[in-house]
């Protein structure tokens, strides 16, 4: 059985706390007040209370550490440790009661994400991670998957919402990879995504302009299940950009190679 640090305690501590209360505004969804950040972007009481609680868990055993959360910004730390957190990841899916949504926690230390925590609550999966340590489900050790060949592979991906997002980058390179693969599947969280590529479930992803929080926890936890991550075109700063491929070793390049072909052939408008 894995040991868990005192960190990640801490962290499935906050989580499981805050998931007890998405849990009981899941099966209220009707009821919740829900505004909008834009066109296709929404936020709910449950986002708000999620995080607070968040807030006050994490605050409480790690007072000296910053905070990066979706909903309220940043707060400043002692300069070196940062929470990255998404207390509500899946957010359409949730208050269209679909059961697929997950809260994302990551450790940054120093400018790099040293510890992760995803917990799924509706199927009470938790996924963690530690630098140098591996990558888990519940007490189960996770490999992401063995397949090498594409039309044999099952890729995730994210759909720009209405008003977001590059919607050229993603047709153009949803057109090229579809006949290349077994299936595309598009589940709304990114975080779980990512996870699902560190447990083998899907053998890579892809998606456009997602934020430190979407990812913070799911990068590492990839790369602790021995699979690779960069930017689509092969960079390192995917948190800057938030242009993701995470695959397993041996996909990495032929499904990179697909999408940049595919994001490069894209007609731009000429600067003025």
């Amino acid at each position: 059985m894995a040991i868990r640090s005192a960190t990640i305690n801490i962290m499935e501590r906050a989580a499981r706390k805050a998931a007890r209360g998405l849990v009981r505004d899941f099966g209220e969804v009707e009821q919740l007040q829900v505004s909008k950040k834009g066109p296709s972007d929404f936020v709910s009481t449950a986002d708000f209370k999620a995080e607070q609680i968040l807030r006050t868990e994490l605050k409480k055993s790690r007072p000296e550490f910053g905070l990066l959360m979706e909903e309220s910004g940043e707060e400043r730390g002692d300069g070196r440790h940062r929470f990255i957190v998404d207390p509500l990841d899946g957010t359409a899916n949730f208050l269209h009661g679909i059961p697929h949504f997950a809260i994302s926690i990551g450790l940054e230390r120093d400018g790099e994400i040293v510890a992760g925590v995803i917990l799924e609550p509706i199927k009470d999966e938790l996924y963690w991670t530690e630098k140098g340590v591996g990558a888990y489900v519940n007490d189960h050790r996770l490999r992401v998957s063995a397949r090498d060949k594409l039309p044999e592979c099952l890729i995730g991906t994210g759909i720009p919402f209405h008003g977001y997002g590059e919607h050229d980058a993603f047709f153009s390179t949803f057109a090229a990879v579809m006949p290349e693969v077994a299936g595309i599947r598009r589940m709304g969280t990114a975080s779980l995504d990512l996870a699902y590529i560190a447990a083998g479930r899907f053998d890579g992803f892809w998606e456009f302009g997602l934020k430190p929080w979407d990812i913070a926890a799911g990068v590492l936890l990839v790369r602790e299940a021995g699979g690779y991550v960069s930017e689509i075109d092969g960079g390192t700063s995917v948190f800057k950009s938030g242009n993701v491929l995470a695959t397993n070793d041996k996909l990495h390049k032929p499904l990179g190679d697909i999408l940049r072909k595919a994001h490069g052939s894209i007609r731009r408008p000429k600067s003025a």
